[in-house]
């Protein structure tokens, strides 16, 4: 089998090839990094959003994100109730409180959630289970994925210890534990009864919601039920599908925020740095083997059959660089994951993107690399 000369040519200098192997890899590296961190940032937003059980959410034509939820009458959702086709409704509060570590006394901002735990509005381990504990006054369940800032709560829990601690200045008992996750808006979260939320937030008004889940009998037409509910109610309320209800807090951290653009800025700067290396290595690979290309010139070869070769090179050298940038990147999600409580973690999507770009970037570096190709004239080489 004859092996192809833009190999030949890449493998000549084992020392080049390898510095182009890490430099390609690094830039793969980068990329799977910031697009990683974009993914988990969006990821973690919705974590809550997608395990509400419910069809169609209510919130306040105010409200942009989680961590800044604006409250809305509780009587809408009691007229949702009234629509055809809404089987039951359960109203939601929602905030951030301070919580202090029991182990190191320091204070650290958690979600609060609170609904009626006769409810069942959360589809995650660990809550369903619990629901009868957090009736009982200053109970709370807590959320055994939050960064350890928090403190060793459920390691305690699990070795049978009684836990108590305070928020908002409350005393409060963990009652058992859930597991739902860290995301860029809150470090943890806690759940427990609408009575225990509003007398750990005794200034909140019982009439104002934040969130008003709905749900719809077998066979009800949710776009009919949207339509009608959106037709029928005031205009201080906003009435969204589970769907649309993801994709408000995906908008906000994708247009309202820097981090959106800062990791996608990362990915970009990545693809330029790739783009330098490779072309670093494809020019200095054409120039050292000028006289080569030279005497192929001249020995009847066209400029198009040089140019595939650099154009081989690039792609060998895209396919040969990725595999341990990807290595490398899957190793760093898991440990960023284990580190972060972020939800990280190498996908299709991800790999094929980086696959592409990292092709499209050798590719780049091989088309501006092969201008050096018009010095290839016999007559001046020889």
């Amino acid at each position: 089998m004859k092996i192809p000369l833009a190999w030949l040519q890449l493998s000549r200098q084992k020392i080049r090839l390898m510095v182009a192997i890490a430099g390609i890899g690094f830039a793969d590296i980068l990329m799977f990094m910031q697009l990683g961190f974009r993914d988990a940032l969006f990821d973690s937003s919705v974590i809550l959003h997608k395990n509400l059980e419910g069809d169609i959410f209510l919130i306040s034509p105010q409200s942009t994100a989680l961590i800044s939820m604006k409250s809305f009458p509780h009587r809408r959702l009691y007229q949702a109730l009234g629509f055809d086709g809404v089987k039951s409704i359960s109203p939601v509060y929602l905030e951030l409180a301070l919580w202090k570590n029991p182990e190191t006394r320091g204070t650290r901002s958690i979600m609060a959630l609170g609904f009626n735990p006769t409810d069942s509005i959360l589809s995650v381990p660990g809550v369903k289970e619990n629901l009868d504990r957090i009736k009982l006054a200053d109970i709370v369940l807590f959320d055994d994925a939050s960064r350890p800032e928090f403190g060793p709560i459920a390691q305690w829990f699990k070795e049978g210890k009684e836990v108590y601690t305070e928020v908002k200045s409350r005393r409060i008992k963990v009652g058992g534990l859930f597991t739902l996750g860290a995301s860029f808006g809150a470090d943890g979260n806690m759940i427990t009864s609408d009575t225990n939320f509003l007398s750990l937030f005794s200034q909140r008004d019982k009439g104002l919601i934040d969130i008003g889940i709905v749900k719809l009998e077998a066979g009800a037409n949710l776009a009919n039920v949207l339509a009608n509910m959106r037709k029928d109610l005031p205009q201080d309320v906003r009435i969204l599908s589970k769907e649309e209800f993801v994709q408000v807090e995906k908008h906000y951290w994708q247009t309202s925020t820097s981090i959106g653009f800062v990791f996608t800025l990362g990915t970009i700067m990545g693809f330029i740095v790739g783009i330098v290396i490779v072309y670093q290595i494809l020019y200095t690979d054409v120039d050292d083997h000028l006289p080569e290309y030279a005497t192929l010139k001249a020995m009847g070869y066209k400029n198009s059959y040089l140019l595939m070769v650099v154009f081989q090179e690039a792609l060998m050298l895209a396919v040969v660089g990725y595999v341990p940038g990807f290595v490398v990147a899957s190793g760093l999600y898991t440990l960023t994951r284990n580190a972060t409580s972020l939800p990280m973690g190498m996908d299709f999507a991800k790999t094929t993107t980086v696959l592409t770009l990292t092709i499209v970037m050798c590719s780049v570096s091989g088309a501006i690399a092969v201008r050096k190709l018009q010095a290839a004239d016999p007559a001046d080489i020889f």
